[in-house]
Order: C-alpha cells, then structure tokens, then sequence
C-alpha cells in the first residue's frame, strides 16, 4: 500500500505516541518531515530528534516533551493543506494559531518556515499543519 499523505501520516503517530504517553516516536525520513521535526524542535514542542540511516530509507527518532504531570506540549496537531484540498496563503493571510501562542508550518519558496517568519520574510506559500 502507497501512503498519500506522509506528512499526514507523522503527525498522527506523534498525536498517537503522546496519547499513548510514549517518551519517544520513530518516523521514516523524508525532507519534508525533517524540515517539520526541525520546526516543532525550534519551537519546544519536543525535547529533540536524530537522523538514523537506515539501508534504503533512514528513520527520524523524536524525543517527545512533557510538563511535569506527564501532560504533552502540544495540545493539537492539525493538518491544514492535504493533497485533495491545497491550502496556501498570502503573506497577509498567514492563520494565527491561538492568537500568536501556537505555531503555523509553511512550505515557502526559501524552504519550511513558521507563519511567523515567513510573514517577516515577507513570504506566503502553502499552509502545512498548526501545532498548539
């Protein structure tokens, strides 16, 4: 079976592995999800990740991040843009997430950035998820 959605695809076994209260999710890697892992990790929504390289695809291990009660960071994980329905935005039209306090994933023409930084860029581009 071919997957459609691979971006899809992590964050739902990040959603999983935090409702199953896991300490780490592993992921095969793509650029994309690298650039995404990489974002969520600026951001502090997990604590880190590596790269392990594997005979034909390697695979991205994600330390997820805990408050002390053993409750997630991230409260939601949504997709926005899915291959059946392309989301994109203008510079100006860029979606706050909970009024600034959460982060939007863009895919823009100088890589992935967070809404934030590609509206000071002055980029828009295709909205790949939100994470609160």
């Amino acid at each position: 079976m071919t997957m459609t959605d691979p971006i899809a695809d992590l964050l739902t076994r990040i959603r999983n592995a935090i409702a199953a209260r896991h300490d780490t999710v592993d992921i095969p890697t793509s650029k994309m999800k690298l650039e995404i892992v990489r974002i969520l990790k600026e951001e502090g929504y997990i604590s880190s990740f590596t790269v392990a390289e594997g005979k034909y695809q390697g695979t991205i291990r994600i330390q997820l991040r805990y408050a002390p009660g053993r409750v997630s960071v991230i409260s939601n994980l949504a997709r926005v843009s899915r291959p059946g329905c392309r989301v994109y935005a203008g510079k100006a039209r860029i979606p706050k997430v909970l009024g600034g306090m959460g982060v939007c994933v863009v895919s823009t023409s100088q890589g992935v950035l967070t809404g934030k930084h590609a509206q000071e860029k002055g980029l828009g581009g295709e909205v790949l998820c939100t994470v609160s």
